[in-house]
């Protein structure tokens, strides 16, 4: 029997593609991705090093944490 989309699991981006981006500030000048079980904020940021800043998501399109890319644009 085959399966519906509604019963595969997602194994693509984070992104709810049916409802657009998820983040984590939504409006707010933040790029990260909201976390989630599938995408839980457990990476640490590649700039300052600081632990759980990032969920694997953010970490997939290069983001850094919210700190470091307010300093560069300072």
């Amino acid at each position: 029997m085959a399966r519906s989309y509604e019963q595969e699991e997602y194994h693509g981006e984070c992104d709810d593609d049916r409802n657009g981006p998820r983040f984590a500030d939504p409006g707010g000048r933040s790029v990260l991705r909201a976390a989630s079980r599938r995408n839980p904020r457990n990476r640490p940021c590649p700039t300052c090093g600081g632990e759980n800043r990032l969920t694997p998501e953010d970490v997939h399109r290069g983001y850094q944490c919210n700190s470091c890319a307010d300093r560069e644009e300072e």
